[in-house]
């Protein structure tokens, strides 16, 4: 895999898996700074709604003990916002789209992104704030970076990118867009929500890779609504894959919330634990 474009897939997960992810990074490089150095260097970086943020980090160029740094530190942490929302008022949304007889995917989508624009949340200008302060850098790196978000109205997964006309903190705050949770964010007349509705990974936005390592902060037997679920996506993928899925001490970790900011330095913790066990794994994969 020398000679092909690899992807660094970063999935979603709330603020849990943005901490649960910087720490598998971070555990990785602590055990093989080379296989960890090849991850971060990575050829595209692809982010959905938590991975968004880790994927924007990352391309910033800040050290990653300094971004494992800021899980940690309570200062940082006072920007975030408690959605104020279980996860079952979530799941309770998406279960009511899929009781909808006869419709697409993207119609279901679409349901969806209807509900989450009706609901009352904080305005999208103070979740735009939280946003800004979680990405170190506001501008699109010089590398390859896509984010992924869902059009409300159509159900349409969009992939943005330096060349997309958007900018970084926009289609951040898009993919990141929990319905139900967060505005939806509008961007040149349309409104977006989170990229991981539809998909936690999105692997079809690095078709053009010959190679992904991807961590996943949920377990590998997580219930998909789509009946397709997250493990068949990444087996799916034409080039090889890796998937690093949290295990059961970091799912242990992550608490009954991951989108209450109370989780992340425990779930950034477990996650530098799990990358060093996953660190020789990972440096096979990336050496073949």
């Amino acid at each position: 895999m020398t000679d092909v474009n690899r992807a660094l897939v970063l999935a979603g997960g709330g603020l849990a898996g943005i901490a649960w992810e910087t720490g598998v990074l971070l555990g990785i490089c602590d055990e093989s700074p080379d296989a960890g150095q090849k991850l971060l260097a990575a050829d595209v970086l692809l982010g959905t709604s938590a991975g968004s943020a880790v994927a924007a980090q990352v391309g910033s160029g800040v050290p990653l003990e300094e971004l494992f740094a800021r899980q940690l530190s309570e200062e940082h942490g006072a920007h975030e916002i408690h959605p104020g929302v279980s996860i079952d008022a979530i799941t309770d949304l998406f279960l009511d789209a899929m009781l909808t007889q006869g419709a697409t995917k993207a119609q279901k989508l679409a349901k969806i992104g209807c509900v989450a624009a009706e609901t009352d949340t904080v305005p999208e200008a103070v979740r735009r704030t939280v946003i800004e302060h979680r990405l170190p850098a506001h501008e699109w790196p010089q590398r390859a970076l896509r984010v992924t978000a869902i059009d409300i109205a159509t159900g349409e997964l969009v992939v943005f990118d330096a060349a997309s006309g958007v900018g970084l903190v926009d289609a951040v705050a898009a993919s990141c867009a929990v319905p139900g949770v967060w505005p939806p964010v509008t961007i040149g007349g349309r409104r977006f929500m989170d990229g991981g509705v539809g998909s936690t990974v999105n692997m079809s936005a690095v078709q053009d890779c010959g190679a992904a390592v991807v961590l996943v902060p949920s377990g590998a037997n997580s219930p998909s609504p789509w009946g397709t679920g997250t493990v068949a996506e990444i087996e799916g993928f034409p080039g090889a894959t890796l998937a690093v899925f949290a295990d059961d001490e970091s799912l242990a970790a992550f608490g009954a919330n991951p989108l209450d900011p109370a989780c992340r330095a425990p779930a950034a913790q477990a996650g530098r634990a799990q990358g060093r066990r996953e660190a020789r794994k990972v440096a096979e994969f990336l050496s073949v």
